[in-house]
């Protein structure tokens, strides 16, 4: 008999060797040659009965054996060999396993997997894992989280029948469960005897890895398998496999290390100006030496729009769900330089305290479902509560999403992270602009230690300009982040006010005294302590004002009625870029909301509560004298912006009035605590021809105002504000108030 390449060849002329003698001899040479170890169950064998077939033995009785897999695959390998150099038959398979043996093989087989399934189902049920909250976070059920659009939390966002295994998966986290356990319980016992039976023949071999199909469960779902593997205490030695799409994708990320990066608020993109956050994935090298981010990507979970759809339409899909979300995965250079040098924005890094175990899992359930087509929300699912939903995943104690407001902003994920002590260390990286203002602060005080340029004679507006000036905090060749010089301009956003807010004023207009309820969702306005945020960001939206009228008479034509609506914001913003700054763009402004009004054209006017909108273009300067060592700009601003705006309510003339003019005015900061602002408006209305003899078609309606904001501490402040209407057709021109304010 000659032995090549692990089959069995024989010899033309038979050995006359009967056929009675072949089950003695091969139960000797069973119990001769069988390693002892084969006989004890390992912890994950299952006990089954088994029999050797009359055909295999030559014989009517059958053999009956008590054996985990190992030993049936094992035993019958031996068998089938003793039989073969018996009898001289015909070559075996390279397993060593004969033909006539796969009957009762694949009865194991069968055995061991329903005693696996029969086994993890017991412990499903006493643990109720099918209802564990990560389980349901796995397959995207919205339990822990708010939602005002209806969203249900009995089924699954994913519509789509390729991520689950059961056709109730989407339904019922139970089904998908006990599919998934199916699934690995018969995989599982196809690795333990295809290793089993490698393993016999050829014994040189360590390694229990195995190349499996891309659709296989086990490189499907990564994610889920890990936590069924913790969670029931599977060998994860027997779940070694070579997955070479998901083996390839990891190994290009190399995930060793996890950080949040904070993009801030940039108004002149609206789409951007709530801010934006990513994730980092930093390999051995990034982790390292920070400073290499070539070795760094960027996950980045964003809205997957139209183009081409106007910015109205746009904002609508986006925050109605009717566009899908993307995640992109990008190297990191390419997606800081967008911030840093497009759109110069400042930016913080936060590493978060995960284990690289934890990490891994994340990325795992990232390959799981990063081709998914879910829903974005603008406001309740996107870049921020997608992090906190894949930290959820592994810590699943912290419930960091679900703690919260319905709307998710990205300062507020900064800020619950730090909280939960998710946070390990932070790194400020100051945008191009930044850069140019630092360099500009420095030679407009007679020095420049900061040595960007050479030429002493530069211009103003040379180091101003970003093609005159190109400096950055990445490298030339764009693959290195540079070592910052400076300090921070104080817009970490772990250092900001809560962003709602909710105040109380007691106030006197004309001779009509009343109190004040207000709310406000969001954001910041210039009297709001600016520390956190960028330098003069103005941004509010959801605000509502209730008021209630002391000497209030709902059926008198002039006073105010008891309790009115007295305003209500949809969104009010400004974009401040300073002339004699380093920030590009212009400064402008654009507001939609509901006032009560007194439009001033009839002799007795009344308030209306009248739908407004308004929009402003024009110029700011930054005054004073910049914070050292940083790239802030100086601390009080001026602006003139020239305005158009529209009203229409039923209780005005004619229904509506259209204005243009000017708003000019001033912000101060007299010290960290206390700021005042006043204004000046100049709106020219205009009605339209009126065959009232009394009323006015257009006119000129003055308002000064003057507000002035002092921080109690971080989340309570008191404000004061003044107005006085110049028109002598309303009847209460002054209006004062003083407010408590709580931010929470």
């Amino acid at each position: 008999m000659s032995i090549k390449s692990n089959t069995i060849s024989v010899e033309s002329t038979p050995r006359p060797i009967s056929q009675r003698a072949c089950l003695p001899l091969a139960i000797v040479g069973l119990l001769l040659s069988a390693p002892a170890p084969a006989f004890l169950p390992t912890p994950l064998s299952v006990v089954t009965t088994g029999a050797l077939s009359a055909e295999t033995s030559g014989q009517s009785p059958q053999l009956v054996a008590t054996t985990s897999t190992a030993d049936i695959t094992s035993a019958t390998g031996q068998n089938n060999s003793t039989n073969n150099d018996a009898n001289n038959s015909a070559n075996n398979s390279t397993n060593n396993i004969n033909i006539n043996d796969a009957i009762p093989l694949q009865n194991a087989q069968k055995n061991n997997a329903e005693q696996y399934l029969a086994t993890w189902r017991k412990q499903v049920q006493a643990d109720n894992l099918a209802q564990h909250i990560t389980w349901r976070r796995l397959l995207y059920f919205l339990d822990d989280k708010k939602s005002l659009l209806g969203k249900s939390k009995t089924k699954s966002v994913v519509n789509d029948k390729d991520f689950f295994l059961s056709e109730n998966g989407r339904q019922d986290s139970g089904a998908e469960l006990d599919a998934m356990l199916v699934e690995l319980s018969q995989e599982l016992t196809t690795a333990v005897n295809k290793s089993n039976a490698n393993n016999t023949v050829n014994t040189t071999s360590n390694s229990n890895t195995r190349t499996v199909s891309d659709n296989a469960i086990l490189c499907r779902f990564p994610a889920r398998t890990q936590w069924l593997s913790e969670t029931l205490n599977i060998d994860k030695s027997q779940l070694q496999t070579d997955c070479p799409q998901l083996d390839e994708w990891m190994a290009t990320l190399a995930p060793e290390q996890l950080s949040v990066m904070f993009a801030q608020e940039y108004l002149d993109n609206p789409l951007s100006a709530f801010a934006h956050t990513l994730l980092r994935i930093d390999s051995k090298a990034s982790v390292a030496d920070p400073s290499q981010i070539h070795h760094a990507y960027a996950l980045n979970d964003t809205v997957d729009g139209n183009p081409d759809d106007s910015f109205v339409i746009y904002a609508i899909k986006s925050m109605t769900g009717r566009y899908n979300n993307i995640i992109e995965i990008d190297p990191y250079p390419e997606k800081l330089a967008k911030y840093l040098k497009d759109d110069e924005r400042d930016t913080w890094t936060y590493q978060l305290d995960l284990t690289p175990a934890e990490v891994r899992q994340i990325m795992f359930h990232v390959w799981e479902t990063k081709d998914l087509d879910l829903p974005y929300y603008f406001t309740t699912d996107n870049c921020a509560s997608e992090i906190l939903r894949l930290i959820d995943v592994v810590r699943p104690e912290k419930q960091v999403l679900s703690q919260l407001p319905y709307a998710v902003i990205p300062s507020d994920v900064i800020q619950l992270l730090n909280k939960e002590q998710l946070l390990a260390n932070m790194h400020y990286t100051p945008s191009d602009g930044t850069l140019r203002q630092a360099h500009l602060n420095a030679v407009k005080q007679g020095r420049d230690e900061l040595g960007y340029h050479n030429s002493a004679k530069q211009t103003f507006n040379e180091i101003k300009s970003a093609q005159t000036n190109p400096i950055s905090s990445i490298a030339a060749e764009g693959q290195t982040l540079l070592v910052p010089t400076l300090g921070s301009i104080d817009n970490n956003p772990l250092d900001r006010h809560s962003l709602q807010m909710g105040s109380v004023g007691i106030g006197q207009r004309g001779d009509n005294a009343y109190i004040d309820i207000g709310l406000r969702a969001g954001y910041h306005d210039l009297l709001d302590n600016p520390s956190g945020f960028p330098q003069f960001f103005n941004l509010e939206g959801l605000a509502a004002t209730l008021r209630i009228n002391e000497k209030g008479d709902d059926n008198n034509k002039t006073t105010p009625n008891s309790v009115v609506l007295q305003s209500f914001t949809l969104i009010k913003g400004r974009s401040f870029n300073p002339l004699n700054s380093a920030k590009k763009g212009k400064t402008w402004g654009a507001s939609i909301e509901a006032n009560r009004v007194n439009d001033g054209s009839q002799e007795e006017g009344r308030d209306h509560l009248v739908g407004s909108m308004a929009y402003e273009s024009g110029w700011s300067w930054a005054l004073g004298t910049p914070k050292a060592n940083t790239g802030a700009m100086p601390p009080q601003l001026c602006y003139a912006l020239a305005m158009g705006g529209a009203q229409v309510g039923r209780g005005i003339n004619k229904g509506y009035r259209v204005s243009a003019g000017m708003n000019a005015g001033c912000v101060y900061q007299i010290n960290n605590q206390l700021r005042v602002q006043a204004e000046l408006q100049l709106p020219y209305w205009y009605h339209g021809n009126s065959n009232e003899p009394d009323a006015r078609g257009h006119y000129w309606q003055p308002i000064t105002t003057l507000g002035l904001q002092y921080d109690i501490d971080k989340k309570q402040a008191l404000r004061l504000n003044a107005s006085y209407e110049w028109q002598d057709r309303v009847d209460a021109n002054d209006d004062v108030q003083l407010s408590y304010r709580r931010y929470f």
